[in-house]
């Protein structure tokens, strides 16, 4: 293993997943009112993200950070919303967000949100658009009730390698007969668990991104072990998007505002577009 990799145990952190909505307002009342999630910022974007955050899309959109907490502790999602998409295909490589949170549960069963129990105390429901998540009817003395992201792969060893021996992941968890395994930079943070499954992982139009963050000495240390071991950083195996940002430029960046949730309510307000497609008689486009 590489002398960056094992160093970086402790400086890296898993930061967010990025989630393309076309629902806003359903979406909304998921992350807020079910789950229990904070508005941590929000930002309207007059054309597309030159880092294709919102997707292959170059029109109107919004960015929304959810959470139970400010980035710099918690692992939060990015909601991207491009204006006119009403829907995105899903694919095979998301398989789901665990988190621990009773609270999340009754909230649920308040507003009637369809749960499904799936193991004694899990529970598994859908955000708008088909995204899962699985709810464990329980709370941790830590302070991030989110557990794990996990993720398809094709060829497990081939992506331990990729996510231990060269970005430096501890395993927690391995699993050959189920073809699973739990991996994370630190004991108090979201983990990332890969599942292997048959063929290839497909990504349809719903492809998300995970963001990570490293201090920003180590960003061209990855980018000259990428190349040395002829692989990438943007999509690696199975195509799953990844990102690194220079931890201390983005502390800064990921303040919490305190006006998020207003504007975001402001912004839901003055989105017409439902009006205008249903006036028209169109369904809005699918991504």
């Amino acid at each position: 293993m590489e002398p960056t990799a094992v160093g970086a145990m402790v400086s890296r952190r898993a930061l967010h997943f990025v989630f393309k909505v076309g629902n806003r307002f359903q979406t909304t009342h998921f992350y807020r009112d079910v789950l229990g999630m904070k508005i941590l910022r929000h930002e309207e974007f007059e054309e597309g993200c030159k880092a294709s955050c919102n997707g292959p899309y170059d029109g109107k959109w919004s960015k929304t950070m959810v959470g139970f907490g400010p980035e710099d502790d918690h692992f939060v999602a990015e909601l991207t919303y491009n204006y006119g998409i009403g829907d995105y295909k899903l694919g095979s490589d998301f398989m789901g967000i665990t988190l621990a949170s009773r609270q999340a549960v009754s909230n649920a069963r308040n507003v009637k949100w369809p749960l499904s129990e799936v193991a004694e105390g899990v529970f598994e429901t859908e955000a708008p658009g088909g995204y899962k998540f699985y709810l464990q009817n329980r709370d941790l003395p830590q302070s991030d009730p989110v557990l794990k992201v996990t993720l398809a792969v094709s060829d497990l060893q081939k992506s331990l390698n990729y996510w231990s021996n060269l970005l430096g992941m501890k395993i927690y968890e391995k699993d050959e007969q189920k073809q699973r395994a739990l991996l994370g930079y630190a004991d108090n943070q979201c983990k990332l668990e890969l599942q292997g499954i048959k063929g290839t992982v497909d990504h349809a139009a719903a492809f998300g991104r995970i963001a990570f963050s490293c201090p920003k000495k180590e960003l061209p240390d990855i980018e000259d072990l990428m190349k040395r071991e002829n692989q990438k950083i943007l999509t690696p195996l199975d195509g799953h998007e990844i990102c690194f940002v220079g931890d201390e430029a983005f502390r800064e960046l990921s303040k919490m505002d305190p006006e998020g949730s207003k504007l975001l309510d402001e912004a839901m307000a003055a989105d017409k577009s439902d009006e205008w497609f249903a006036e028209q008689n169109k369904p809005k486009a699918s991504g």
